[in-house]
């Protein structure tokens, strides 16, 4: 595990060489600095976790230090505890008041030193994880708002298209019409479908009840599913990977949503295969397709909810949207990976373990 960075800034070489050994004691790593310039120097050159810093120094002081850190975006969020001397506390409010975040006073306690660096540290772990979440989530509403607005869109304008009478149309254009409008429908529900269960599983409402599922039965299913949209589909279940250990939905749920991309990207003469194979106490599912392949700086973000795909996804489809996010969440639960080989031009290839029985 990394070991927090504290950076401590005073003049006085024995303040240094104090608590310089507190806080190696303590389990943390450690940066010096005896003046202001060459603090603000240092701290930018390698961000610490949390900055120490003594108030009265000749140059540039401690309020003076702080008051540069909280103007520089790239530093100020780092939090700073003041370090005084007994007459100095009346003074501290001003340092308070430029953004520290605490002040402990001079002789040091060092069980004081050490509780007030790890509350902030915790805090300051808190907010950046409440700051990652934020964005994620804000990420997660563009792409659904994205999905949703090309998805009604392409409703809306067929639909017009029927419902306009001044020009005529031929049963053959009606029919396109009407199987279009029905495979979007069918997307619209599947995307709500997703994001139902996403939102369950976010809230801790999704239980898992694991069970013996026989892969060859659930495979079976999920390609009459997808019905018209049935391209070439080739299965093969190996005799030593003819089962899993996992809950039942949510491998459905994975199946689905993985044949459903591999539907959607591959061309119409195109080939998906599905495998299984036994690798040690797990059973590897594989879902190849001949598609138009994924660039390889998208490769890393498909999964993550707050990055989203430069080029996946052809300009009349649907973007990432939500259904590979909810496979790797569904996927881990049941203690299990997810991954992607891909290469533009070649097609891609999603595979996931799952275990091949129940644990002992």
């Amino acid at each position: 595990m990394k070991k927090s960075i504290v950076f401590v800034v005073d003049d006085q070489p024995i303040n240094l060489t104090v608590l310089g050994e507190i806080l190696t004691v303590n389990g943390y790593a450690t940066s010096f600095a005896s003046d202001g310039k060459a603090a603000l120097d240092a701290i930018k050159i390698e961000l610490p976790d949390l900055i120490l810093l003594d108030v009265m120094m000749p140059g540039i002081d401690g309020f003076e230090v702080c008051r540069q850190l909280k103007q520089d975006a790239t530093v100020s969020d780092i939090p700073i505890i003041f370090l005084t001397a007994e007459t100095q506390q009346n003074s501290v409010i001003a340092g308070l008041e430029l953004g520290a975040v605490d002040y402990v006073t001079k002789p040091f306690n060092e069980k004081e030193l050490i509780t007030r660096i790890q509350t902030h540290l915790e805090l300051q772990s808190v907010k950046k994880a409440l700051q990652e979440a934020l964005a994620a989530k804000e990420k997660f509403v563009s792409i659904i708002a994205h999905d949703l607005y090309h998805l009604f869109h392409s409703l809306v304008t067929l639909g017009a298209r029927l419902a306009e009478h001044k020009i005529p149309l031929s049963v053959e254009t009606k029919d396109s019409h009407i199987q279009r409008i029905f495979q979007f429908s069918k997307k619209g529900y599947t995307l709500l479908e997703n994001l139902l269960e996403w939102s369950r599983t976010q809230m801790g409402k999704m239980p898992i009840n694991p069970e013996i599922i026989n892969l060859q039965s659930l495979i079976d299913k999920n390609i009459e599913l997808q019905g018209v949209n049935v391209k070439n589909i080739n299965t093969h279940i190996g005799d030593d990977a003819l089962s899993v250990f996992a809950d039942k939905n949510m491998l459905d749920t994975v199946i689905r949503n993985l044949l459903s991309n591999a539907v959607k990207f591959t061309p119409t003469q195109g080939i998906i295969q599905i495998y299984s194979k036994k690798v040690r106490d797990k059973v590897e599912i594989s879902i190849s397709d001949t598609g138009e392949g994924i660039a390889p700086e998208d490769i890393d973000t498909l999964f993550q909810i707050d990055r989203v795909p430069t080029t996946f996804g052809a300009p009349n489809k649907l973007g990432k949207g939500l259904g590979l996010i909810l496979c790797k969440e569904l996927v881990e639960k049941n203690g299990g990976t997810i991954n992607v080989k891909s290469e533009l031009g070649n097609g891609s290839t999603f595979y996931f373990c799952l275990p091949s029985q129940e644990p002992k």
